[in-house]
C-alpha cells in the first residue's frame, strides 16, 4: 500500500521558517515527479512547488518564488519543502503528491498526481 506522510507543519510567526517533509512508503518514487499543493480555508487547492524525478526541473507558484525550496532525498524516498520568510497568506493545509508514471517533468497540475498525503497544517501568525 502506497502512503505519503507529511510532517513538519505547525504555528510560526510571520518571517519565520518551517521545513515540511513527505515520506513515501509502499513503492519508490525515484523515477517520478513529486509536488506540494496547499489549500487555505474557503479556497481551492493550489499548486505550490514541484520537482522532477531527476531533480533537474522545479516549478514554483509565483507567490513563493525566492522563499520556498523543494528538494528530494532518493535514499529516504522523501521530498522536502523549505519555507522561509513565511507570510500569513501562506497559512493552509499543505499536501504532498507523487506521480504514478515517469513523466520527466515537474507538473503544476493536480490531476497529474496519483498519490496524495493527508496534509499538514501550516499556520503563520502576523
Amino acid at each position: 500500500q502506497v502512503q505519503l506522510v507529511e510532517s513538519g507543519g505547525g504555528l510560526v510567526q510571520a518571517g519565520g521558517s518551517l521545513r515540511l517533509s513527505c515520506a513515501a512508503s509502499g513503492r519508490t518514487f525515484s523515477r517520478n515527479a513529486m509536488a506540494w499543493f496547499r489549500q487555505a480555508p474557503g479556497k481551492e487547492r493550489e499548486f505550490v512547488a514541484a520537482i522532477s524525478w531527476s531533480g533537474a526541473n522545479t516549478n514554483y507558484v509565483q507567490s513563493v518564488k525566492g522563499r520556498f525550496t523543494i528538494s528530494r532525498d532518493y535514499t529516504k524516498n522523501t521530498v522536502y519543502l523549505q519555507m522561509n520568510s513565511l507570510k500569513p497568506e501562506d497559512t493552509a493545509i499543505y499536501y504532498c503528491a507523487a506521480q504514478g508514471i515517469d513523466s520527466g517533468g515537474a507538473s503544476v497540475i493536480s490531476g497529474d498526481y496519483e498519490y496524495w498525503g493527508q496534509g499538514t497544517q501550516v499556520t503563520v501568525s502576523s
